[in-house]
């Protein structure tokens, strides 16, 4: 499984490339300010873009989508999207929901729904049975070190479930990578966020709450950018 890293802009947003490289087929997550950038290195590489996925709503990860449609036809899909009508697409009619499963190659994408930054956040889990190579790209839900923002009521609650009944399930070899480049590295695994993020070590959700409310404070006291 191939992974490319794409800093796109905004407030240090980042785009994905995901491949097979044996088949030669890939998606792109996120495109955001940079899909140009994109089309133009998978071109280079020989990959054929099959998907293209957006972690959640928000403009800052959907404003390079109508350019990257025109330049590979591919419409992004968020969730409670329809996999379009192709010509020898097996995922034609597959909706963007929890547990859908999207073929790329000898890849399989996992889609998994983790509302609490917003209602339609999905992470992306992508696996190869062949190697056990495995990956998730976790949007606006969680960052090396961090978590994505929420209000302090019922968002926070969600996010929380979100977070330990969803992506703390996933293998600890699972690479973690975010939506933006604000955490402590602009990368990670789910073991490593496990025994090391400050929101994911909390013994529960008050004390999750908590952490939220006082970050500024906690940031400061712990030299956190």
């Amino acid at each position: 499984m191939f992974v490319k890293q794409f800093l796109t802009g905004g407030d240090r947003n980042f785009g994905y490339l995901v491949a097979d490289e044996a088949t030669k087929q890939a998606l792109v997550i996120d495109p955001s300010y940079a899909p140009d950038t994109i089309v133009e290195f998978a071109r280079g590489q020989g990959y054929e873009i099959v998907y293209v996925f957006c972690t959640h709503g928000h403009y800052d990860h959907t404003n390079g989508n109508a350019t990257l449609q025109r330049l590979t036809g591919k419409r992004a899909l968020l969730f409670g999207d329809v996999a379009p009508l192709e010509e020898g697409n097996s995922t034609t009619g597959v909706q963007v929901a929890d547990g859908a499963r999207f073929p790329l190659g000898n890849l399989e994408v996992l889609i998994i729904h983790t509302p609490g930054h917003s209602d339609d956040a999905i992470c992306i889990y992508v696996e190869d049975a062949g190697s056990g190579d495995r990956a998730v790209f976790t949007g606006d839900t969680l960052f090396v070190g961090k978590v994505g923002g929420t209000d302090y009521g019922i968002n926070a609650r969600i996010e929380y479930e979100s977070l330990h009944h969803k992506l703390l399930t996933l293998p600890d070899e699972t690479r973690v990578f975010p939506g933006h480049n604000v955490g402590v590295a602009p990368e990670s695994t789910i073991g490593h966020e496990r025994t090391t993020n400050p929101f994911l070590v909390q013994p529960n959700f008050e004390a999750f709450l908590h952490l939220k409310k006082t970050w500024t404070a906690y940031k400061l006291e712990h030299g956190i950018a």
